[in-house]
């Protein structure tokens, strides 16, 4: 296995879902539920019945009664300590470009093994000795990958926005970025993964975009999320992706996607092949 190829796989550590229990919105399959999380849910009479090998939700007709019903459980696995709750909506999927069937609370789409929406933006920097990057260093208090290596935007896309709407948004929030400059990024790749995510399975879908940053642009962070930016050349930040575990594991796929596109990565080489191959296997 390559250096690289390692951030792939740990990415993907819920490939197989042999051990996983699903749960459907009808006949939609929605999400994949470890056994800690089925046997609870299964004990919750009026919000899954059982169904062949897995649980169908309860619920009231139409969207708000789903909804109503998603409620609920959220809120019961947060009673049993099973999820903490965001107070975000996240809209819920069979497929990653279906139809929105639900909402469910941030806190809850790992658990309930539901497909999540991101967005992460490279920032990019050509210079006369080549191309630069703008890199985060996330804040020593956060939940999720405290202290390592970011992109310079980055985000989930909640209920009723579109992935444009979130890079916007946090494009202000995290980095001081006006909207005319953050508008100017252009989508460049989908990348999924599947993981194990404490008691539940990540299955995230990430919108990456490239925006070039004029030189005289600083992005400075507007929140606790980011500690400070650093504007690093491309082959610096190659290294430490090959050589280092300091990069948040999902940004590991976002780079490689880069450098396989610039060709730091020969994507026509058998490690190119192979890395393009692993960063949208499907969710």
């Amino acid at each position: 296995m390559s250096s690289l190829q390692r951030h792939i796989e740990a990415c993907n550590d819920a490939r197989s879902t042999a051990q996983l229990v699903p749960w459907s919105i009808g006949s939609a399959r929605v999400g994949w539920l470890a056994d800690a999380v089925a046997r609870s849910l299964r004990s919750f009479r009026d919000a899954f019945r059982p169904v062949d090998d897995g649980l169908e939700l309860v619920a009231g007709a139409g969207v708000e009664g789903r909804n109503r019903a998603l409620t609920r459980i959220a809120a019961h696995l947060a009673t049993a300590g099973i999820v903490k709750l965001r107070d975000e909506a996240f809209d819920v999927r069979a497929e990653t470009d279906s139809e929105v069937l639900a909402r469910l609370d941030r806190g809850a789409l790992s658990p309930l093994g539901v497909i999540s929406h991101g967005v992460h933006v490279n920032g990019r920097v050509r210079r006369p000795d080549g191309l630069h990057l703008w890199v985060g260093w996330r804040s020593k208090d956060k939940g999720v990958a405290p202290g390592q290596l970011d992109n310079l935007i980055a985000g989930g896309v909640p209920s009723g926005l579109s992935p444009m709407q979130t890079l916007l948004k946090e494009a202000a929030e995290e980095a001081s970025m006006p909207p005319a400059l953050a508008a100017q990024a252009r989508q460049v790749s989908r990348i999924s993964y599947r993981m194990f995510d404490g008691p539940g399975v990540r299955r995230d879908a990430l919108h990456c975009f490239d925006l070039d940053v004029p030189e005289g642009f600083k992005p400075v962070p507007a929140d606790d999320e980011v500690e400070r930016f650093e504007l690093w050349p491309i082959e610096r930040v190659l290294r430490r992706v090959r050589e280092t575990s300091d990069v948040k594991f999902n940004v590991n796929l976002v780079l490689i996607d880069l450098f396989l596109r610039e060709g730091l990565v020969d994507p026509a080489s058998e490690e190119g092949r192979r890395l393009r191959a692993g960063l949208d296997p499907g969710p």
